[in-house]
């Protein structure tokens, strides 16, 4: 016995010279379709992790951002992510200009290394407002960046992830009191 094609079995038939879509041709098409939207499903970076310790990051007693620290059992190693939620306007190009200094004032002084992370960072960064967030996580391979909650790309070298990272988490940062409050575990 034959089966009716999907269109006529719903009481429908197909337009004239149309053929109706096959089951599994139908099921391909909803997978891409659904595809973006699993994309953004599993889009949080801090998602499989454990929230350690937040603290405040101020320059000459202006409150710059607030920082939260998102990681395994150890704090320190990868995969981590530390989410910065900022407090007021930033242009890109000037965190990426501070997160160079940062890292070169942490003891990199590799200057092509330097220069090609400052310009994949001034790409990557976007300008940022009062509220916006930005989360990095780090592991072992990269450092990837989300801007309220939308992938904006990566950093694909394993030197620049742990450069970067160690602005927060070095014992040498600049920060001292905000890397002691993230690695306060929570709870």
């Amino acid at each position: 016995m034959l089966e009716p094609a999907p269109a006529e079995s719903a009481g429908r038939r197909p337009e004239k010279g149309k053929k109706p879509l096959s089951a599994t041709r139908r099921a391909v098409l909803l997978a891409l379709a659904a595809a973006p939207f699993a994309a953004l499903a599993n889009s949080d970076p801090t998602a499989s992790l454990q929230r350690w310790g937040s603290g405040e990051f101020r320059r000459f007693g202006f409150l710059v951002y607030e920082a939260t620290l998102w990681a395994t059992d150890d704090p320190q190693r990868p995969p981590l992510a530390l989410k910065l939620t900022y407090k007021r306007s930033l242009a890109g190009q000037a965190i990426a200009e501070a997160s160079v200094k940062e890292i070169r004032n942490l003891g990199r002084t590799d200057e092509a290394s330097l220069q090609r992370w400052g310009a994949a960072m001034a790409r990557l960064f976007p300008d940022v407002k009062a509220g916006d967030h930005i989360i990095g996580q780090y592991t072992p391979e990269a450092a990837r960046f989300y801007f309220n909650g939308r992938l904006l790309g990566s950093i694909d070298e394993p030197a620049f992830a742990q450069a970067f990272f160690a602005i927060w988490l070095d014992p040498k940062t600049s920060a001292p009191e905000l890397r002691a409050a993230l690695l306060q575990r929570v709870g």
